[in-house]
């Protein structure tokens, strides 16, 4: 298979399994074999421990929607939930036929819907959670799949939407598709607004609980640790500013610095695709 333009997501991945410079990417997305491992390494990552903490204590009903290969329809179900994972690519490696593969393989009951985001063929009320790991992005109509969300979920439910691209304007976009390493050869790749999420999101009913920026949580930075980061900025920072590089890197330690400085990066931060997650609850 070359690096031609290709016809699935299926053959996109299939493609970058293939490449021996590219395999860090696919343990990082979690695109390696066997999937249950990539599934369980997801559950223990930073990433989904930080997700964890949105989570209701009291595990309900949840849907995982455009579930992909099922990594976080797994941690779901780990975690207790009686999970509907909603994906309608019916492939065997990056689709539906993938989900049932770990559902069987770990013994875990996650049901499987093969349908699209923006017409859930749910009924209303049907979750306590709506989890998305990047899909917002992905939706033809960002709106109408936010009402629909809403309409499924519980009054009172959380809407978690993790992961998602953003530029600061629509010029940026052809930078980003440019550079993401698998757009160039499926496409699908997409990238919003800050405001358009949030706006839509917001016009569909949610209250917003919380507006996670790049460097503010590893939900957002992962694969990095927060270790990692920090050390890759004052790196960075050295190499800008030597005399104080030592200063630096003491101070990105301190929690309360950081966490300053974490938020405070996103007026700075215009890098194109850049992520962002989005925590929301229905009212009741």
């Amino acid at each position: 298979m070359t690096a031609t333009k290709l016809d699935t997501w299926e053959e996109a991945v299939q493609w970058l399994r293939q490449q021996p410079d590219q395999q860090k990417l696919v343990f990082d997305a979690y695109y390696d074999d066997p999937i249950l491992e990539a599934a369980e390494r997801y559950w223990r990552s930073g990433e989904w421990s930080a997700i964890r903490e949105f989570l209701p204590q009291a595990p309900g009903t949840a849907v995982d929607i455009g579930a992909g290969r099922g990594i976080a329809s797994y941690a779901l179900a780990k975690e207790g939930f009686e999970v509907t994972a909603l994906e309608p690519d019916a492939s065997d490696l990056v689709g539906a036929g993938a989900i049932r593969e770990l559902s069987n393989e770990a013994r875990l009951s996650i049901s499987i819907a093969e349908e699209f985001s923006e017409k859930l063929p749910f009924p209303e009320h049907a979750f306590d959670v709506v989890f998305a790991r990047a899909v917002l992005h992905h939706t033809s109509d960002l709106s109408a799949a936010c009402r629909e969300f809403y309409r499924v979920l519980k009054p009172g439910g959380r809407f978690i939407a993790v992961r998602e691209h953003v530029i600061s304007s629509e010029r940026d976009l052809p930078t980003f598709l440019d550079r993401h390493p698998l757009h160039k050869l499926y496409g699908g790749e997409n990238a919003f607004l800050l405001n358009d999420y949030r706006n839509s999101i917001v016009s569909a009913g949610f209250k917003m609980d919380r507006l996670l920026t790049p460097f503010e949580s590893e939900i957002n930075f992962a694969p990095y640790t927060p270790e990692e980061l920090k050390a890759e900025i004052g790196a960075r920072i050295a190499v800008r500013l030597p005399l104080i590089a030592k200063a630096t890197q003491v101070l990105l330690n301190i929690r309360a610095v950081w966490a300053i400085f974490s938020r405070a990066a996103a007026n700075f931060d215009h890098r194109p695709g850049r992520l962002y997650s989005f925590v929301a609850t229905r009212p009741l």
